[in-house]
């Protein structure tokens, strides 16, 4: 695939860390403003999402309170349980985790204060991205990566962290908060699936040459897409099998690992991540489907709609 500077709501290893660890822990988010000046049209496509109107709308949901207050806390906006994933959150001077905006920017490419300077850096004081030379954009793609920033072409890391959120998946959830949710009737949406809940309403692929057009996916990108999506769908089910039995969820988990097996059987990559559900072989399977165009293949699993 090829590097681009756009944003797109996906992410890496780095970035599911900072999802699924304690706020001590984590790098700070800076919030959706510290993107806005360069991202203009895609924070217009992020605040018409749901993503974006949770921020208003979400802590006055009735069963968002049950939820809440099931596991022990009163407001969604002060339940660290809730903003894991349904808040943008800084850090105020007290330590604590602050939320300034539904899912955004960061919630997908990672905590920027780390990577933000970097990614910033077009070669110097003055340069522009139209003047970076391509030597320093390959060090600075690099740079951004390594502190943390998650870039759209990270394709299993991406879609992975959508798994996090959307469906229980976070590490940082332990079996009882995660049962007392469930029990309170917290959903798991089973039928979750990347392509349909990414090229919808949240699609904003503002790309050179055509940086003013928010670009489709083509049908080879789809089916790679969407068979990496299986890949870490197929993977986050497993491991959140692992750590939580609850039958609701247990069930939701088969479908999934269902459709994905059904999907990964079709291109022979597959076999190695079906054989061994890892992170490493579903990275493995990311990479070695790469700008493969596997449209044929996968035609009939692809969604015809999107959310």
């Amino acid at each position: 695939m090829v590097q681009v500077r756009g944003l797109i709501f996906m992410v890496s290893t780095l970035a599911v860390a900072v999802l699924i660890t304690s706020w001590a822990e984590a790098q700070e988010f800076l919030g959706p403003e510290a993107c806005q000046k360069c991202h203009k049209a895609e924070i217009g496509v992020w605040e018409q999402t749901p993503h974006a109107a949770l921020f208003s709308e979400f802590h006055k949901n009735k069963d968002a309170r049950d939820i809440v207050r099931a596991v022990g806390d009163r407001n969604p906006k002060s339940s660290e349980t809730c903003i894991l994933c349904h808040y943008t959150a800084v850090i105020d001077v007290s330590g604590e985790p602050d939320p300034v905006a539904g899912p955004s920017c960061e919630s997908c490419h990672g905590a920027a204060s780390e990577w933000i300077e970097i990614h910033n850096d077009f070669g110097g004081q003055g340069v522009s991205a139209e003047q970076e030379t391509p030597e320093h954009e390959a060090q600075r793609i690099d740079a951004a990566a390594e502190a943390g920033m998650i870039w759209p072409d990270m394709t299993f890391d991406a879609t992975r962290n959508c798994y996090s959120c959307h469906g229980l998946n976070n590490d940082a959830l332990d079996e009882e908060t995660a049962t007392l949710m469930l029990d309170a009737g917290h959903p798991i949406n089973a039928d979750f699936e990347y392509i349909e809940y990414s090229q919808g309403k949240v699609r904003h692929r503002f790309y050179p040459p055509e940086i003013s057009v928010n670009q489709e996916l083509t049908a080879a990108e789809k089916a790679e897409w969407y068979l990496v999506g299986q890949a870490a769908s197929l993977v986050a089910a497993k491991e959140g099998l692992a750590d939580l039995s609850h039958p609701d969820y247990v069930a939701a988990m088969e479908t999934r690992i269902a459709r994905a097996t059904e999907a990964l059987s079709r291109v022979n990559a597959g076999a190695a991540v079906l054989a061994s559900p890892t992170e490493a072989n579903a990275r493995a399977f990311a990479d070695a489907i790469a700008d493969e165009d596997h449209s044929a293949a996968v035609s009939d699993l692809l969604p015809t709609q999107y959310k």
